[in-house]
């Protein structure tokens, strides 16, 4: 006879730890703002580079017009140039647009480099030309003299454009140092380039009206002032946009904002190194901060994604934020 049944209880399977879950990313304060900046951004050097191949436009139709009528070749020649001068400011607008792209695949720090190279290629291109138009004025000099005789009014033609032009280059400029657009200042440059190429002409063309014998000297002694203006304003370009390519450290005025930006946030006790790699419309920064050294991972964690919500909203060109935390000790610095 056997006896009854012996059941056992059995043994509740092991608990595992309850874990908080992942911390939500932290988005800028207003992440809206934040996109629109920087499509603002894109759209005013785009309407300032527009408005420049207008007023352009307007120039090569206006000294066209002028050299049909008279015959003056200076004008015709201005005239050319400006019309290779809207060729380069198209490609750099172009270039300005395509800097604007997000990250990708083949760019994981984006495209804003594309607009300062832009930028160094429109200050190589000036210094060459005015290298050019240097060694042209040289050899004209060494020439026989001719002898210009052409109407006054025709000098008032390249006068006006060179307002027009002088105007623009500063309006530009404003808007590139505004944005902090290294391109667009060079772009500002050859506005002012060619303004002084118009002006002259102007002169060249009013002497050859009054002093027919002196015009030949008075256009080659500008061209080879031109030539020395062009070779400057084209280095101080090209070393502008190629302190971005290079990593260049920006003004501090940058390197402020960033500072006040992550020492705002509510549990940063201390900022210490900051490094900013800007180029184009885009910028990356690198931060330490320090924290309670009794918060936990979390804490210090979602610390660090309001510092970089902080430093994006303060400054929309912002594309990433390497946040480093450290640990907080009185007397520690």
């Amino acid at each position: 006879m056997t006896g009854p049944a012996v059941t056992s209880a059995a043994s509740p399977a092991p608990t595992r730890p309850v874990r908080p879950a992942f911390p939500d990313p932290v988005p800028p304060e207003d992440p809206a703002a934040v996109r629109a900046a920087r499509r603002n951004r894109t759209r005013r050097l785009i309407f300032a580079g527009a408005v420049g191949v207008g007023v352009r436009l307007v120039v090569i139709v206006a000294e066209f017009a002028a050299y049909l009528a008279c015959g003056a070749d200076v004008l015709l020649v201005d005239a050319v140039a400006s019309l290779a001068d809207v060729a380069a400011s198209l490609a750099l607008l172009a270039a300005v647009k395509y800097a604007e792209r997000p990250p990708d695949d083949d760019h994981p720090f984006g495209h804003g480099r594309f607009e300062p190279l832009a930028g160094l290629q429109l200050g190589v291109l000036i210094v060459l030309l005015g290298a050019v138009l240097g060694g042209q004025a040289v050899w004209d000099a060494a020439r026989e003299e001719v002898a210009l005789n052409l109407p006054l009014w025709a000098a008032a033609v390249p006068l006006a454009a060179a307002v027009l032009l002088e105007i623009t280059g500063r309006v530009v400029k404003n808007v590139g140092r505004r944005e902090h657009s290294s391109a667009l200042i060079a772009e500002a440059y050859h506005y002012r380039i060619d303004a002084g190429t118009s002006l002259i002409a102007a002169v060249g063309l009013a002497a050859a009206a009054t002093v027919p014998d002196w015009g030949g000297l008075i256009d080659r002694g500008g061209a080879a002032l031109l030539a020395a203006l062009m070779i400057g304003l084209g280095a101080a370009a090209v070393w502008e946009n190629l302190h971005q390519l290079v990593d260049g450290v920006p003004d501090d005025a940058r390197f402020e904002l960033v500072r006040e930006a992550a020492a705002s946030v509510e549990g940063v006790l201390e900022v210490e190194k900051v490094r900013i790699q800007h180029a184009g419309p885009d910028a990356h920064v690198d931060i330490d901060v320090e924290v309670n050294p009794e918060e936990t991972v979390c804490e210090a964690h979602r610390t660090a994604q309001h510092v970089r919500a902080a430093v994006q909203s303060a400054w929309p060109s912002v594309r990433e934020v390497v946040v480093h935390v450290e640990p907080y000790y009185e007397g520690d610095h």
